[in-house]
C-alpha cells in the first residue's frame, strides 16, 4: 500500500468537530477567520490602542519631567544673569567708595557730617517746607482703640 504525502491525507470529518478547510500548500488548517493570532480586525484594533494608550502613558511622565527641569533651569540661569549684574554693580560702587575723596562725600551728604571748624548750614526752599500739622479730629479718633471705636459707632456716641 502506497502512503500519501501529508498535504494530501485526509482526515475523516465528524460531525461535533468544525469542518476545517486544508490547504495545499503548507497543509496547516485554518478555521477561517484569518487574522495575525487568530483575532478579528476589531480587537487587533482595540489591542493597538491599549498598546498605544499604554505606551503614552510611559512616556508622559517622564516627558513632564524633563519639560520642568528645562523650565527651572532656564529660570535659575535668568536668575543667575541677574544676579551677576547686580554684583558687578555692586564690585562698581565699591571701587568708588575705595576712593577717599568719594567716601567722604558719600559720608557728608549720606550722614550730614561736617569737619570741625566748618559752619553747617541747611538751605530749605518753599517748596520743601512740611506743611504744620494741626491735630485732626479724625485723627484723635484714631489714637482709641479699634475697640472703643466700635463700641462709638454702635452707641452714637462719638466723643
Amino acid at each position: 500500500m502506497r502512503r500519501r504525502p501529508a498535504a494530501e491525507q485526509i482526515e475523516p470529518e465528524t460531525p461535533a468537530a468544525p469542518r476545517l478547510r486544508k490547504t495545499r500548500d503548507t497543509g496547516q488548517k485554518s478555521a477561517g477567520s484569518g487574522g495575525a493570532f487568530g483575532l478579528s480586525s476589531t480587537r487587533r484594533a482595540a489591542l493597538l490602542a491599549l498598546v498605544c494608550c499604554a505606551l503614552a502613558l510611559t512616556v508622559a511622565v517622564p516627558l513632564r519631567t524633563y519639560l520642568t527641569q528645562r523650565h527651572d533651569i532656564a529660570a535659575a540661569q535668568q536668575r543667575n544673569e541677574q544676579l551677576a549684574a547686580q554684583t558687578k554693580d555692586l564690585q562698581e560702587q565699591k571701587e568708588k567708595l575705595d576712593d577717599p575723596a568719594q567716601a567722604e562725600s558719600e559720608i557728608r551728604k549720606r550722614l550730614r557730617m561736617v569737619k570741625p571748624g566748618e559752619t553747617p548750614y541747611r538751605v530749605q526752599l518753599p517748596g520743601d517746607a512740611p506743611p504744620p500739622k494741626a491735630p485732626e479730629p479724625e485723627q484723635k479718633k484714631q489714637d482709641k482703640p479699634w475697640y472703643d471705636r466700635l463700641w462709638d459707632s454702635i452707641a452714637g456716641s462719638e466723643k
